[in-house]
């Protein structure tokens, strides 16, 4: 006569573990769930070096504030094109710069901050920085340019990516980089001095053409 007592009280037993079991994976379920630090990427004056010192790639380098250069290597040699992380660094020349800044800073830009920069033998100073806004010292919109990029290349222009062509040749970015002065001693090639002496005419022109369009 006790076995169905102790039978039952075993049921019952197993009954309310199992409640026990099914409320605490459903509370496991229902509870937020702690989201992932946005790491903010800070940028100034100092943030900005020797362009040789970042890492080549092809004819631009790259870099990582956030200490990623791996994940940005990655995407810069990404066949298909891939998504930056943040603190990713790309650069062509010394004067001009594009920081992707942390996720949601500027979504029309896809986080992308563009810097105008005046760069010395004492280092680099910003003078212009922002997102749809800076124009580089050839009246081109940064944005502008950089927009028929978007998909699949992240904003980043290459020869194939479908951004317009540039007015300078892959000599005058090399003398450029070349000739940093934040790096110490130009290194200049053989038609270095030529290209910069060419493109620093295309640069009067430009600001001469700018100059005289305020006029009127």
């Amino acid at each position: 006569m006790k076995r169905p007592g102790l039978l039952n009280r075993m049921v019952l037993t197993l009954l309310l573990a199992n409640a026990a079991f099914g409320m605490a994976m459903a509370a496991d379920q229902t509870a937020p769930v702690a989201a992932t630090p946005v790491i903010a990427v800070k940028v100034d004056d100092s943030t900005f070096r020797c362009i040789r010192k970042m890492t080549p790639v092809r004819q631009f380098y790259v870099d990582n504030l956030l200490g990623d250069t791996a994940g940005t290597l990655a995407a810069a040699n990404a066949p298909k094109g891939a998504i930056y992380p943040a603190g990713s660094v790309v650069q062509l020349v010394p004067t001009e710069v594009m920081v992707k800044r942390e996720a949601g800073f500027s979504p029309a830009t896809g986080d992308w901050e563009f810097f105008e920069l005046e760069v010395s033998d004492k280092g680099s100073k910003i003078g212009k920085r922002g997102f749809a806004e800076v124009n580089n010292r050839f009246g081109k919109n940064c944005f502008a340019c950089h927009v028929p990029a978007r998909e699949p290349w992240d904003f980043v222009c290459e020869t194939t990516h479908g951004c317009e062509p540039i007015p300078i040749d892959h000599k005058m970015t090399g003398a450029l980089q070349r000739s940093d002065p934040r790096c110490g001693p130009a290194e200049l090639q053989d038609g270095d001095s030529m290209a910069l002496l060419k493109l620093k005419g295309m640069v009067v022109l430009g600001q001469t053409i700018a100059w005289v369009k305020g006029l009127f």
